[in-house]
């Protein structure tokens, strides 16, 4: 084996998927992009990493609700420009062409192009960690969409694409919550 500098080893296990946080601050729209997420536990309980550097997060702050949308491998390039983009100076959903949808139960616009969205509610920001604790509240598949394949950010510019998809459920079924 090689060695691999420490500050590059969070690009091993970055790969969750890449997405899209919605907020409404009470007078305006927001998109963020993050890509590092992870699931809590079964009931939809998520976390993603981010803090005062984002102009989004003061709406999670104040509002304690948002909407992780789930963008597919046809809008990597949009994923990009609204990472590299603040919220602060321009609507991102006009810049990047895409269309509210209304949630049920959060102020958060839905994205109408995202294969999934997921309102959540914040329960808990862990500021050391800058860590915040996600209880999803509704959640909505486009199953219509031709696209499906998920992309997973590395961390050093650049991202994979879902691929094959193995199927183990039977042997996993023990593990596995009703229903899947």
């Amino acid at each position: 084996m090689e060695n691999l500098p420490l500050g590059k080893a969070f690009t091993l296990i970055e790969p969750g998927p890449v997405t899209l946080i919605t907020t409404h601050d009470g007078c305006r729209d927001n998109i963020m992009t993050i890509t590092w997420t992870m699931v809590l536990d079964f009931s939809a309980a998520f976390a993603i990493t981010t803090g005062p550097w984002n102009h989004s997060y003061r709406a999670l702050e104040k509002t304690r609700e948002c909407v992780i949308a789930i963008p597919t491998a046809d809008m990597l390039d949009i994923a990009v420009g609204i990472g590299t983009c603040s919220g602060r100076e321009e609507d991102k959903f006009e810049k990047f062409g895409l269309t509210r949808a209304t949630a049920r139960h959060v102020k958060a616009p839905l994205i109408e192009q995202c294969l999934a969205n997921i309102e959540c509610e914040v329960v808990d920001i862990v500021e050391r960690h800058n860590i915040v604790v996600l209880q999803g509240v509704a959640a909505w598949f486009d199953s219509g969409r031709k696209e499906k394949r998920l992309l997973h950010a590395i961390g050093d510019g650049t991202f994979v694409v879902d691929g094959r998809k193995f199927d183990r459920k039977e042997m996993m079924r023990a593990k596995l919550p009703a229903g899947l």
